[in-house]
């Protein structure tokens, strides 16, 4: 997934403590945030933003994962890392699991388990949806599933369809997520490998899937077919299904649902926390630098790396102001009209909560707009496009409110 460490423990990469057992009051608002305090930002500052957050729902055992089915039921579906997807349905947690798939999913590893969920844009006739998890082999797996009927609050468990197994040399470092582009296509992030600075050098390699975000086209027939405009589709020896490359690990992307654009939050190595950005309808193939560079800087060598041909991140930020970013969505709901357009994130020891703003130019402006409760894995929106939150020690949602 992540750098899952508390501050005091970066250096010795130690893990973050099992979750807490209380339950909060989910009518009770959390601290706001603080308004908006100016970030390093480049252009005109935007206009001022007032949020808070506000407890949803708890009992969770370290939730990864929020999504929506997009099929008009309104229903959440909070992914919990040891293998377990349960459903929200109307503000209140169902009794049974959406899906249990633990007994094949390894999460013993901080960094490993059930991580990420997609459903297919027609999963309200076809009832088919996609996850990716750490197999009990060790390997990165991107699988298939269905509820039968569609609509139905539980899914199939014996439907699993394993589509994708790529080995993974280290228990850390296994990206996770999948979304479905505007396209229609799959897209996943693998994470390099693991260990530290990518001793297999997976970013760099189009040889790998690790270190990459993967595109596949799950409608053509088989597993899943190569879309002709992937980047390496006709090259004789690369991975066809690679998008995009040069990332160390993608613990969370998204598309713009209004625009297509793509923003890509990649973890950093140990100086360095990254968003990465690629315009809708763009082509493929694009290098984000790793392990050449850690965000804007040199990493191997430490000095005068050659930076031709990498895609520099439009934000970054030091380990002076964090330690493991987590992406979020760029808001697109209606009960927060100052964010409309904004690209929200996290970093999960700082608890900071930045916005992003792209102007018309390209430029990025950035914003503070204060702090979330602390150990943030994932965001998530509904179906009208509000963003929630999940707390991982607490093992509770919560979601963005106008102060």
């Amino acid at each position: 997934m992540r750098n899952w460490i508390i501050p005091t423990l970066v250096a010795a990469g130690i893990f973050l403590a099992s979750c807490d057992d209380t339950e909060p009051d989910l009518a009770e608002p959390s601290p706001t945030l603080a308004p908006d305090s100016t970030a390093t930002s480049t252009g005109a500052n935007p206009s001022p933003v007032s949020v808070a957050s506000q407890r949803f729902a708890t009992g969770y055992n370290r939730p990864v994962f929020i999504a929506n089915a997009a099929d008009g039921s309104n229903r959440l579906f909070v992914v919990e890392k040891s293998g377990i997807i349960r459903i929200l349905k109307e503000g209140q947690q169902l009794a049974t699991p959406f899906l249990d798939i633990s007994a094949i999913v390894r999460s013993s590893s901080n960094e490993q388990g059930l991580l990420g969920l997609a459903f297919h844009p027609e999963y309200e006739k076809n009832g088919r949806f996609f996850v990716a998890y750490t197999a009990r082999s060790g390997e990165n797996a991107i699988a298939e599933y269905r509820t039968v009927p569609p609509g139905s609050d539980t899914a199939d468990p014996d439907s699993g369809n394993l589509l994708i197994a790529v080995s993974d040399p280290y228990p850390n470092h296994n990206g996770g997520m999948l979304a479905f582009g505007p396209d229609g296509y799959l897209y996943m992030s693998m994470g390099d490998g693991g260990s530290a600075g990518d001793p297999n050098g997976n970013g760099q390699s189009i040889n790998a899937m690790l270190g990459k975000i993967l595109r596949i086209d799950i409608n053509g027939g088989g597993d899943y077919t190569i879309p002709p405009g992937n980047p390496f589709a006709a090259h004789p020896t690369a991975r066809k299904e690679i998008w995009a490359y040069g990332l160390r690990n993608p613990w969370r992307f998204s598309f713009d649902r209004k625009t297509g654009d793509l923003w890509i939050a990649d973890v950093g190595q140990g100086k360095w926390e990254e968003v990465d950005f690629q315009a809708a309808g763009a082509e493929g193939g694009l290098n984000y630098g790793w392990n050449i560079m850690e965000g804007d800087h040199c990493y191997q060598p430490a000095a005068g790396c050659a930076e031709t041909g990498l895609t520099k991140p439009v934000f970054e930020y030091d380990h002076g102001r964090g330690c493991s970013i987590t992406g979020g969505y760029v808001y697109r709901g209606t009960a927060i009209p100052s964010l409309a357009g904004r690209y929200l994130f996290t970093d999960y020891c700082s608890a900071t909560l930045w916005a992003l703003s792209r102007g018309a130019d390209g430029k990025i402006t950035s914003s503070e707009l204060g702090k979330l409760p602390g150990g943030v894995t994932t965001f998530g929106e509904d179906e009208a496009g509000e963003l929630y939150f999940a707390v991982d020690s607490e093992g509770t949602i919560y979601r963005l409110i106008a102060k």
